[in-house]
């Protein structure tokens, strides 16, 4: 399914649609079937990938327990315990990335919390830093022990690995040796 075609559609509906548009899906999730089809795949200490909608990015846990429409989880990266949706197990590998065809930065549904992304300051110097929390029009970066919030039309994808924790970077043209 092509999200970018679906987000696109969605952004010139009306909240009253949208809000009717999920009522729908919720009812669909919950038909028994779907839950069937999930559930009976499922087994105790069995690892899985979920989809975390607040974090818009997969993450793995191990299943404590299932329950007639949800499972109990341990989140292996945080050692939490979470209650989550059949739905929201990627039994089949999926890509859960959203490309939205965004003309400047990067869009709410390319970011997730933990990547490390990068912008201009307002001195125009190069920032990057590690997102902590994505807000509905920001993103809050960690940027050498200092929070900024950024526009989302302000970041993009940081090239460099070494350019985490704030690092201002030093853009060069090397020359070649004869």
């Amino acid at each position: 399914m092509n999200f970018s075609d679906v987000l696109k559609a969605l952004n010139q509906a009306s909240a009253f649609e949208l809000f009717r548009m999920r009522a729908a899906i919720n009812r669909v999730l919950d038909q028994p079937q779907w839950v069937d089809a999930v559930s009976g795949r499922l087994r105790v200490g069995q690892v899985v990938e979920y989809f975390d909608s607040q974090a818009n990015a997969a993450c793995q846990a191990t299943i404590i327990e299932l329950r007639r429409k949800q499972a109990l989880v341990l989140d292996i990266a945080t050692q939490t315990r979470w209650l989550i949706s059949y739905a929201s197990i990627n039994l089949d590998g999926a890509d859960v990335q959203i490309r939205e065809q965004v003309r400047r930065g990067l869009g709410r549904n390319e970011v997730a919390v933990g990547e490390v992304l990068g912008f201009l300051d307002r001195e125009q110097r190069e920032r990057s830093g590690k997102v902590v929390r994505l807000n509905d029009k920001t993103v809050t970066l960690l940027c050498g022990g200092l929070r900024w919030r950024v526009a989302y039309a302000l970041l993009h994808r940081v090239v460099d690995a070494r350019a985490i924790e704030g690092e201002v970077l030093e853009i060069g043209v090397r020359n070649p040796e004869p």
